[in-house]
């Protein structure tokens, strides 16, 4: 079994859902008591928001190389960045490590492929539904990302982090979200990307009538398969 490199606590409520996913699932296809090899840098989710607001994104990829590079030491064979937004500085994470980067646009965008829809409402925070770094790697794979508008994109955003990485999951937040997939839904999205890991711990599938791509579960996923390779 290979060991899984885990980059998270951005923020350390959905790293919790990584950690328990990847070791259900090894116990699911392993039995007895196997549990995955894991090893965890979990950084200060304070930190990396402050570079995230101020715009100094080099910043958090030099803090997020170095824990990347610690995870290679302690002998990870590859490793997951355990949040969406933080993707945007990938490219600084994987030049600080010579073991594989598992970048969760392109394990979404394949899931996508494999049911057919190439038309996506893309839900997240306002850096990951703005920018195009993680809009690009699904563009690339020939999926149309449709994502909210201005006023939406704005709700979203604080609904992620002032309650959701703080734990609030509240009513009237859900009912947003489920609002904002209904419109994009009647924009021809064929689906939902809960291109947040928080937002798997509001939106559920019954909540809509589009299907969702949690990516948390997504990226879970593709770090037991890759871990367990031969076994």
């Amino acid at each position: 079994m290979k060991t899984i490199g885990l980059l998270g606590g951005m923020s350390w409520e959905s790293t919790v859902t990584y950690y328990q996913l990847i070791n259900e699932a090894v116990k699911e296809k392993l039995g007895g008591l196997h549990s995955a090899k894991i090893v965890l840098h979990s950084v200060d989710f304070d930190e990396i928001e402050k570079c995230q607001s101020s715009g100094d994104w080099a910043r958090s990829g030099e803090i997020l190389g170095q824990a990347a590079a610690g995870l290679e030491r302690a002998g990870a064979d590859f490793i997951l960045i355990c949040t969406n937004t933080m993707h945007k500085v990938a490219g600084d994470v994987q030049a600080h490590i010579s073991v594989p980067l598992l970048h969760i646009g392109e394990v979404t965008a394949r899931a996508l492929l494999a049911r057919g829809i190439h038309k996506a409402a893309l839900l997240g925070t306002r850096y990951t539904m703005e920018q195009d770094f993680y809009k690009d790697k699904l563009a690339s794979a020939g999926i149309e990302v449709l994502i909210p508008d201005a006023g939406d994109r704005a709700e979203l955003n604080r609904i992620i982090f002032d309650e959701l990485c703080v734990g609030k999951i509240l009513p009237q937040s859900r009912e947003k979200f489920k609002a904002v997939t209904e419109a994009l839904a009647a924009q021809g999205a064929q689906a939902a990307i809960l291109g947040c890991t928080e937002i798997g711990l509001l939106l559920r599938p019954e909540d809509t009538r589009v299907p969702l791509f949690d990516t948390t579960v997504l990226h879970a996923a593709a770090a037991v398969e890759r871990a367990l390779e031969g076994e």
